[in-house]
């Protein structure tokens, strides 16, 4: 073989990262569609949102948290407003954007969603995961994103530059 192949060990991890890739995410959509009605983006939303200052985010704030297009997380946010989960507000700062807050029903449905949803990431993930191992996956985790997203709009607060 010519070229810039991946090693044995190289391509067996790499194939078991796409194996989790590809099934980690349908997992915990259908926890989260069966329990609490809403998709796993969804959640992703809301709790972006829960964690903000006063709730609130710019849409294009939010968009890039979690790693989706405007015309995306648009659609998304009509659906939640339909349901009143957020409002979409004017931004004060910049008339071209808007806000997307969190309402008291959006608060409810996070509280009532969070704890199965934090069962089946514990089922899925860390049950499986010793303590050394957890930190590493954090730590490989950083790095990976330190590559991926040099701006960090992906990386959560309680974590350092890769």
């Amino acid at each position: 073989m010519e070229g810039n192949w991946l090693s044995p060990p190289e391509r067996a991890a790499w194939l078991r990262l796409i194996g989790v890739l590809e099934l980690l995410p349908g997992a915990l959509d259908s926890q989260l569609r069966r329990d609490a009605g809403l998709t796993h983006f969804d959640y992703a939303v809301l709790a972006r949102l829960s964690d903000a200052s006063e709730q609130t985010l710019r849409m294009t704030e939010l968009a890039a948290s979690t790693n989706s297009t405007l015309p995306r997380l648009s659609n998304v946010v009509k659906r939640l407003v339909g349901r009143d989960l957020v409002e979409r507000l004017a931004c004060l700062e910049d008339r071209r954007a808007s806000n997307v807050r969190l309402t008291e029903a959006g608060r409810a449905k996070m509280t009532a969603s969070a704890p199965g949803h934090v069962d089946a990431v514990r089922e899925y993930v860390f049950d499986v995961l010793s303590p050394e191992q957890v930190d590493q996956l954090a730590a490989i985790a950083d790095r990976l994103l330190a590559r991926l997203d040099p701006a960090g709009a992906m990386r959560p607060p309680d974590s350092k530059p890769g």
